[in-house]
């Protein structure tokens, strides 16, 4: 008789991606399932005091206990330099309701790194600690404070002095996406970096970057040795990926999810989403996540070709009928 071999079942985390992963994202990507922790688009700390309505802008789960509709905890992601604010605005944000604090020091965009946020804090080592330290003396020892970093600014030479960082300001958990800035999203990501930041480390690393299928997973873990993993891009490319990785740990056989089911959730987030933006925007959203799609479904690609000119409902609507039914598309070059 052969027994299946199981492996230890990873946690397997959304990462926050502005502009992209917003909560009706999150809503359906924790829907279809395998995903234990969600994180939020960052909210921009200067030197202010932000009202509660901009925690719960970003993050309206704060109204049912910081929960997706499926019950899938949500981190509140805050980016900013300076101490004082960050801790401040932590704290209001416990209070608005965020039951875990997230700390972003590896957006690589450079209009946030000009402005004293993201990757750029990670040249100053001592700035990382200070700013998680005082996160982590401004909220309740009940809520956690997450961090995380990229292996560097310039090159990725700093990358245990910011690991160290965040766990001497008292990080619970520390995120590691394989790439400095520099790097951007350029392959290859260089998972041996976090494999040795575990090592160090008293606290859960999870690793980032790069793991597009299971066979990427699978090796990422043997590289990290990590047991816990962050899905940003691939995530949207497929959304079932987490499925995917935790049948391959169970040892359960899986079938990805077909075009047609990926098609349903594009459709219900138009639906859900066409009276939140402009005329002028509409459909802009769905070719957004077309051009992720398209990494994990060739069918994506002809659709986005179908709809990428157009910003009427009509036409757009009837290509998801057309995909909807199953009719087969072909787009005149």
């Amino acid at each position: 008789m052969t027994h299946k071999t199981q492996k230890l079942q990873p946690r397997l985390y959304q990462a926050p991606m502005e502009g992209v992963i917003d909560h009706h994202v999150r809503a359906l990507l924790s829907g279809i399932g395998g995903i234990d922790i969600c994180v939020t688009e960052f909210v921009r700390v200067t030197h202010t005091r932000l009202p509660r309505r901009v925690f719960k802008r970003l993050c309206p789960e704060l109204d049912r206990g910081a929960l997706t509709p499926t019950g899938t905890p949500v981190r509140l992601q805050l980016l900013g330099g300076n101490p004082e604010a960050m801790a401040e605005n932590a704290a209001r944000a416990v209070a608005a309701g965020a039951k875990a604090i997230d700390l972003n020091f590896g957006c690589p965009a450079k209009s946030v790194n000009n402005s004293d946020g993201g990757a750029c804090l990670l040249q100053s080592p001592h700035r990382v600690e200070a700013i998680v330290g005082a996160v982590r003396g401004a909220v309740p020892a009940s809520i956690p404070v997450t961090a995380k970093i990229r292996l560097g600014y310039q090159d990725r030479s700093s990358y245990m002095d910011n690991a160290r960082a965040a766990e001497n300001g008292g990080a619970s958990e520390l995120a590691v996406h394989a790439r400095s800035k520099v790097d951007g999203y350029r392959p290859p990501a260089y998972w041996e970096y976090i494999g040795e930041i575990r090592q160090q480390l008293s606290i859960p690393v999870i690793a980032n970057g790069d793991i597009w299928t299971v066979a990427e997973f699978e090796r990422c873990r043997e590289v990290t040795g990590c047991d816990a993993f962050m899905f940003g891009r691939s995530l949207l490319a497929r959304p079932d990926l987490p499925l995917q990785v935790k049948a391959f740990c169970a040892g359960e056989p899986y079938t990805p999810m077909p075009w047609q089911r990926v098609v349903a959730v594009l459709w219900d987030y138009y639906c859900t989403t066409r009276e939140e933006y402009p005329a002028k925007y509409l459909g802009n959203r769905i070719k957004q996540w077309l051009a992720y799609l398209k990494l994990g479904y060739p069918e994506a690609q002809l659709f986005f070709e179908e709809i990428k000119r157009h910003r009427e409902a009509e036409p757009i609507e009837a290509a998801f009928a057309r995909q909807l039914s199953g009719e087969t598309v072909t787009v005149a070059a």
